[in-house]
């Protein structure tokens, strides 16, 4: 449940690129997909979108068989200027299928794209500050061959990366993954098989992504039943008590 997301400050003439946090926590509930950010007013009509996108995304992955019983909520870690954009939408997705299926994310690799209703990646901008950002980053803490970026495939002509990045990549010290499905990042990600595809009765593939969120979203639908159909507890009451002032 928790990634490295990738966001451009800017300030004046200048911008550059920062990593920051996401996460997202999972239970049982009706109340859907909940962005903490958007809920104290702290991010835009844009990124609000985004967040309505991936809880249709959820929907048609998982709702085939039963309605979602689901509450999720996400945020941006450490965030106190605002939000806006829906550049960090597959951050958040993919922070949604670690928590519902219990596999970690590689965190030396930081996500940045949008992501429509079937899955598909999308460009955004920014990716040239946001690469030459987190690459300082991960360089003051020492490349270990295992760090990088995951862009949208249709940003990589827009790529224009500093020398020292070029050359690291070039060297296999940090790499450059373009995607154009939220699929191949999530395999990357958490190296398991995604399986888009459904069995017989609409059941995933056994130890997929996507068999193990839904195995989860089940529990949570049990655990939603089981509330719904205990009987209320009754309230003693006491004959004869005189009422007091």
């Amino acid at each position: 449940g928790s990634v490295n997301g990738l966001s451009v400050v800017m300030l004046g003439d200048y911008s550059f690129g920062v990593p920051m946090r996401v996460t997202a926590r999972t239970h049982a509930g009706d109340k859907g997909l909940l962005s903490i950010d958007r809920e104290v007013e702290l991010s835009g009509p844009i990124h609000d979108k985004g967040v309505l996108i991936l809880q249709s995304c959820l929907v048609s992955l998982f709702a085939h068989q039963a309605p979602l019983a689901l509450e999720a909520s996400l945020v941006f870690e450490q965030e106190y200027n605002g939000v806006e954009g829906d550049s960090a939408s597959c951050a958040e997705l993919y922070a949604l299928f670690s928590s519902l299926s219990g596999l970690p994310i590689q965190q030396g690799i930081a996500v940045t794209g949008a992501v429509n209703q079937h899955g598909d990646v999308l460009p955004v901008g920014g990716v040239n500050e946001k690469i030459n950002g987190y690459f300082k980053t991960c360089q003051r803490h020492g490349l270990d061959g295992h760090q990088g970026v995951l862009i949208p495939a249709l940003n990589r002509r827009h790529l224009m990366l500093d020398a020292a990045v070029v050359q690291a990549v070039a060297q296999e010290r940090f790499h450059i993954y373009c995607v154009a499905h939220a699929s191949e990042g999530a395999e990357l990600l958490m190296g398991t098989p995604f399986c888009s595809d459904t069995l017989a009765g609409g059941a995933y593939a056994p130890g997929s992504i996507l068999a193990l969120a839904d195995k989860r979203l089940q529990a949570y639908r049990r655990a939603c039943q089981r509330a719904s159909e205990a009987p209320e507890p009754r309230h003693k009451t006491t004959h004869g008590a005189k009422p007091q002032n």
